[in-house]
């Protein structure tokens, strides 16, 4: 999803109290990525923070099913937090608006499981064109202390590889910078892999947190054919019409794999994840048998219907996990993912809403007002849906 602009400066100076109420440090620019098999730095808990609710379970893929430790059958059910995609390459930050407990504990409040966090590879790496103040360890200690709150609220997270290297002029192009300040076509050869390196690294002994490849594809923008375009995703390397050597997401699922990880991976569609036609057809393979497809909707995609969905969707949703890493319509209201949310309940699937900041929704589809949880027209149909549910733990038999 694209982003409406940063609402003021003062977030970068809130970033800063932040940073500073963390005892972070200014790590040097580099100019090439840190160690990606060094870990993160990671930190402890404030004990001031509140006590932890149920830990997030350990999910594996059987089957079509999400399933725990128990073999219960499991739902992501939940939120987007962005601003960690952005913030840090625009220089102002790490986060747009607050993290901290209370600001966590407002989104478990919705009766939310999931939290999806997306990323910015140049600033967890951090590359040399980042202020410091918000790149390499400082940013990988400023996720992972939002990945322990949100895990200490009982909710699963997921990070997710959002913006990311590469330059792109074509079709559909949302920037013509090389760095990682837009959504590009398809991850990069460059510094794409040793991202996840580094990330599954830092979390192969945590297998409660998910990992999601890559937010939107779009090589179908680019390429000639579909059939090039899925080609594309999955194998990667020169692919027409994308300028840089391209990392596809078999060359990003075994950068994980080849960390001893074995957590829940995403692969998302084409199309902006909105088209998993060939999504079964051009699955990477998966040593470790845990990965499940990723697709977005919004109102304006394509796939926006249910005769698109009973077609191109039920056939995955049949053979893997299916979760929508993003749902949400710019009509201020929550009339189409009602519908979403249906057809994905009728059929025990996930789904994750966009987004959990304080923009204006008629600007796009945010679900908050305030980070005190309080729901714009367009969030108050996810939280009221979630709180229906009865529990943040949703479980049946396996």
């Amino acid at each position: 999803m694209r982003h409406p602009p940063r609402l003021s400066r003062m977030l970068a100076v809130l970033t800063g109290v932040l940073l500073a109420a963390g005892g972070l440090t200014a790590s040097p620019a580099l100019s090439a990525p840190s160690d990606p098999s060094a870990p993160s730095v990671l930190s402890a808990p404030s004990a001031a923070e509140s006590a932890a609710a149920a830990a997030p379970p350990v999910l594996r893929a059987k089957g079509n099913k999400l399933v725990d430790a128990r073999g219960a059958t499991r739902r992501l059910l939940g939120v987007n937090r962005s601003g960690g995609e952005f913030a840090c390459v625009q220089g102002w930050g790490i986060f747009d608006g607050p993290v901290d407990d209370a600001a966590v504990r407002a989104i478990a409040d919705w009766k939310a499981n999931t939290v999806r966090i997306p990323l910015n590879e140049e600033c967890w790496l951090g590359t040399a064109n980042i202020d410091p103040k918000y790149a390499g360890a400082n940013y990988r200690t400023a996720i992972d202390q939002l990945v322990q709150r949100v895990q200490n609220h009982g909710m699963t997270p997921v990070l997710e590889l959002h913006w990311s290297h590469g330059q792109y002029t074509g079709n559909s192009a949302g920037c013509a910078d090389v760095h990682a300040s837009c959504q590009k076509p398809m991850p990069n050869a460059r510094y794409s892999p040793a991202f996840w390196t580094s990330v599954a690294t830092a979390y192969r002994s945590n297998p409660e947190v998910a990992f999601d490849l890559f937010n939107e594809p779009y090589p179908d923008r680019a390429t000639p054919t579909t059939d090039q375009a899925w080609t594309c995703w999955r194998d990667g390397g020169t692919c027409p019409g994308i300028g840089y050597e391209v990392a596809g997401m078999q060359d990003l699922l075994d950068a994980v794999r080849a960390t001893g990880a074995k957590n829940l991976v995403l692969a998302a569609g084409i199309a902006y994840s909105n088209d998993l036609s060939g999504w079964l057809r051009h699955a990477p393979r998966d040593p470790a048998a845990n990965l499940a497809a990723a697709w977005h909707v919004y109102n304006f995609n394509t796939c926006s219907n249910e005769d698109c969905w009973n077609r191109t969707l039920a056939s995955v949703a049949a053979a893997v996990p299916l979760v929508a890493g993003e749902i949400g319509e710019n009509t201020c209201a929550h009339g189409f993912i009602d519908r979403v949310m249906k057809w994905f309940d009728d059929r025990g699937l996930s789904y994750l809403g966009w987004t959990w900041n304080a923009w204006d929704c008629s600007s796009g589809p945010a679900l908050i007002s305030s980070y005190d949880g309080t729901p714009t027209p367009f969030g108050s149909g996810l939280r009221d849906h979630l709180r229906a549910l009865g529990t943040r733990e949703e479980t049946t038999p396996s």
